[in-house]
């Protein structure tokens, strides 16, 4: 997959068939249009091309967004290869490009840049300055510029019935196996693992602290989860705590994981956390003694929960 980080890095002469979305999660509703283009792309012997945006458009145009979102960009581009796309195309979002018209968008990017033989979008999008213009406004451009527009029908999508905010809301409401379901793939981030305060070691429950860069990554409520991770192209597995550590009198949030059976040092690495499922919420203890009692629980149902669902581990 060849990446560009703006519509002038795109100089490819072959015709294209594109989509245009921001893509966040990647989910199955998506790779139903991702395969799409890739199959028109095939037929007709154009480039396939995903359009996306970042800074996510709500983030530049809604001051007050606390938007979250299920991918970073990195994320994101790493799942889009996996689909193997000809090209992805990640222009800068900012005001000054949400003032284009609809007829310059079409002229100046479509045409002009891209080169486009056909467009596959979804039924309600919404395209040029203020959002104005919609699929019959594009099946216009299409006839008077000569490009193929494939409308995918509120039938097809509501058959698939995910959006990327039901994976939030999912996410947020601790119902992580749905959420999996949904994505096609297990929820992860990632982040660096630095020092912590090492309490966990004290009781038996080492733990790798995890600091996020991307402070616009969706990351679950307070709790206890399964979690997967790779350390040296293997698969290592254990529990994790996102919480205030109300125990000990924790005044931040916290991304913990106690791997099983595993000592390596972690510090300063990067590392992915994919998520499995979820125990059950954070709670405060009356002793430290009683929160170690309570992980070696954890850490049963966590092996139950492994040993029924990946029966080779």
């Amino acid at each position: 997959m060849h990446i560009y980080h703006s519509f002038s890095e795109y100089n490819n002469q072959k015709k294209s068939v594109i989509t245009i979305g921001t893509f966040d999660g990647v989910h199955i509703g998506h790779r139903k249009i991702l395969e799409k283009l890739k199959d028109s792309a095939k037929k007709l012997n154009c480039e396939s091309v995903v359009l996306t945006f970042f800074p996510h458009p709500r983030m530049i145009l809604q001051e007050s967004s606390d938007i979250k979102l299920l991918n970073t960009l990195e994320e994101k581009i790493y799942l889009l290869n996996q689909i193997a796309i000809d090209n992805l195309i990640i222009h800068p979002f900012d005001k000054a490009f949400s003032q284009l018209s609809a007829a310059e968008f079409v002229k100046d990017i479509l045409i002009d840049k891209l080169n486009i033989q056909k467009i596959i979008i979804g039924y309600d999008h919404r395209f040029g300055k203020n959002r104005t213009a919609n699929i019959d406004d594009l099946k216009v451009f299409g006839e008077k510029y000569g490009f193929e527009v494939e409308q995918i029908s509120v039938q097809e999508l509501n058959e698939i019935a995910v959006s990327s905010t039901k994976i939030r809301n999912a996410i947020h409401d601790g119902k992580i196996n749905l959420a999996n379901d949904y994505l096609t793939y297990n929820y992860f981030f990632s982040g660096r693992v630095i020092p912590g305060k090492k309490l966990g070691r004290t009781i038996g429950f080492p733990t790798a602290n995890i600091e996020i860069d991307e402070n616009y990554k969706l990351i679950p409520d307070s709790g206890v989860y399964i979690v997967e991770s790779k350390f040296n192209n293997k698969s290592i597995f254990g529990m994790m705590n996102i919480g205030n550590r109300p125990t000990v009198d924790g005044k931040t949030k916290t991304i913990e994981v106690h791997f099983f059976d595993f000592n390596s040092d972690l510090y300063s690495i990067s590392l992915s956390v994919s998520i499995l499922n979820k125990i059950r919420e954070e709670q405060k203890f009356e002793s430290v003694e009683a929160l170690k009692n309570q992980l070696i629980k954890d850490k049963l149902e966590s092996l139950k929960y492994l040993s029924a669902s990946r029966p080779n581990l």
